[in-house]
């Protein structure tokens, strides 16, 4: 990255720290979407709206829900870092809603780790730092080292396996069917988060 590139990036960064939210104000704020029969984004559709409302169930089962092990929640205790997590997303993303609610839980497990999050369509200067094979996939978690404002890794959409997953369907049948996206939420329910905890932990080298 030129210093021009590093420069534009931490001032979409700063800009869109300023606007971020904690997660707990996020789920407040999804929530009441659902209340309105509306949804975050530029485009507000029916169909979009309806996914606001099944993720919002979705959070709120995986708060309930997500499980992790002492010996994970050891390590990230002794996390000696300092960092915010920047996470882009919009609440009719299906993949946000069983991905956020568990780097919620990690987290938690930290008092240096600081979880922002922040909606893609309102800050589409940073979404576009930060693409997914050209794509503005979400969601997507900036790690950024607090002291000097570095970025030191980023993880999403989704977790390892997941992508595996996307990347084999779509190489075998060119583009995701309703079956595909189906099996995909089978797989998230089967995992129970713990493929993104392990990435999580990558993360953080931990």
């Amino acid at each position: 990255m030129t210093t021009l590139e590093n420069i534009s990036t931490q001032n979409s960064i700063s800009e869109s720290l300023i606007k971020a939210i904690s997660y707990d104000a996020y789920r407040t704020l999804v929530h009441q979407l659902v209340e309105d029969n509306s949804t975050s984004g530029n485009e507000k559709t029916e169909d979009l709206a309806n996914y606001t409302m099944l993720n919002d169930r979705r959070m709120k089962r995986w708060d309930k829900t997500v499980k992790v092990s002492e010996d994970i929640k050891q390590k990230v205790s002794n996390f000696n870092g300092n960092v915010t997590w920047l996470v882009i997303t919009e609440s009719w993303c299906g993949d946000a809603a069983h991905v956020i609610p568990v780097i919620n839980k990690v987290a938690e497990l930290s008092d240096h780790i600081d979880l922002k999050l922040v909606f893609r369509d309102e800050n589409e200067a940073l979404m576009d730092q930060f693409l997914t094979n050209g794509g503005r996939s979400i969601p997507k978690l900036i790690m950024i080292d607090n002291a000097s404002g570095e970025v030191l890794n980023t993880f999403g959409p989704r977790p390892s396996f997941a992508t595996k997953m996307v990347s084999d369907y779509k190489t075998e049948h060119g583009m995701l069917t309703p079956e595909f996206k189906e099996d995909l939420q089978v797989w998230y329910n089967k995992d129970k988060g713990q493929n993104i905890i392990e990435n999580l932990l990558t993360l953080l080298n931990l």
